[in-house]
């Protein structure tokens, strides 16, 4: 059995669209869907209850996947964030090729839902082809969904709860440690952009850039200082311009100026590798054929 688990908080308008994708899969084998809800104001639990989900208590991503995964049967657990989509033959197509390549641990490319063709470039160059694809054997990364085995999970121990921003790709790391961990290729999830619409894409960006490179030197982001947020329920609770958040996070980066040698030849080198990608994997394909 597979185990769906979704962490939630004031989700009525995205989780539906989730929910309604997993009831419609092609797909024969039996799962369960879990919905881990960190006390939803709005009609979340409700939708979640309609569409014949187990509703438990939950909290912030990390101590709602690790709630879900207690109370969960199946041997083998996806975890999937609440502002995704998935295609019609995901759950098939995703557990092939999981068990044909003998993994413990997976993650996914991730491509924007409904998104226009500039959109999934932007994804390929800055998360798909790297860091996903070029770190999958050094430093794996494993964003908003995560397939892993049920004995890998307990023995990892979850999902540590106190780090604020970035806890799935530590998970994957710690992971990756213990079990075979890969990228699945079959398909991408889809994904909502939300989050770059309401905080602003070059504040986003570069967030996530400064997050990546903090966790290259293996610091675990246990303070607030990226200000995450669980909640989009509201739109307009925007956090600031992008220009201001762009200033906001390089005060930041400097302030850690004895690694700023070491990030900026990090940083140059991510750029090249995501510029070399779509020509390697073409030679790639060609080889293979």
């Amino acid at each position: 059995m597979l185990s769906i688990i979704i962490p939630t908080l004031n989700e009525e308008k995205y989780l539906p669209l989730l929910l309604e994708a997993i009831k419609k899969q092609n797909f024969n084998g039996d799962y369960e869907v879990i919905v881990a809800d960190a006390d939803s104001e709005d009609k979340t639990v409700e939708l979640a209850k309609s569409y014949g989900c187990r509703v438990i208590p939950g909290g912030l991503p990390a101590k709602g996947r690790n709630e879900g995964a207690k109370v969960a049967q199946g041997d083998a657990f996806l975890f999937v964030d609440s502002d995704t989509v998935l295609s019609g033959y995901f759950l098939e197509k995703a557990l092939k090729e999981f068990k044909e390549r003998n993994l413990d641990v997976a993650g996914f490319f991730l491509y924007p839902y409904q998104g226009n063709k500039f959109l999934k470039l932007l994804y390929n160059l800055f998360y798909n082809w790297w860091p996903a694809l070029a770190g999958e054997k050094i430093l794996p990364h494993a964003s908003n969904t995560i397939l892993v085995k049920k004995k890998l999970h307990q023995k990892l121990g979850g999902f540590d709860e106190e780090i604020k921003i970035g806890e799935d790709h530590a998970y994957a790391r710690e992971a990756a440690k213990m079990g075979r961990f890969g990228i699945i290729r079959s398909l991408p999830i889809l994904v909502l952009t939300r989050r770059f619409e309401c905080d602003g894409w070059l504040n986003t960006y570069f967030k996530y850039i400064l997050c990546e490179l903090w966790m290259v030197f293996g610091k675990n982001i246990k303070s607030d200082i990226f200000e995450y947020r669980f909640d989009y329920s509201k739109e307009d609770k925007k956090i600031s311009k992008d220009s201001r958040g762009i200033l906001k996070w390089l005060k930041l980066f400097f302030q850690v100026p004895r690694l700023a040698i070491k990030i900026l030849i990090i940083s140059v080198l991510w750029l090249i590798t995501s510029l070399l990608s779509p020509p390697v994997l073409l030679i790639r394909s060609l080889f293979k054929k």
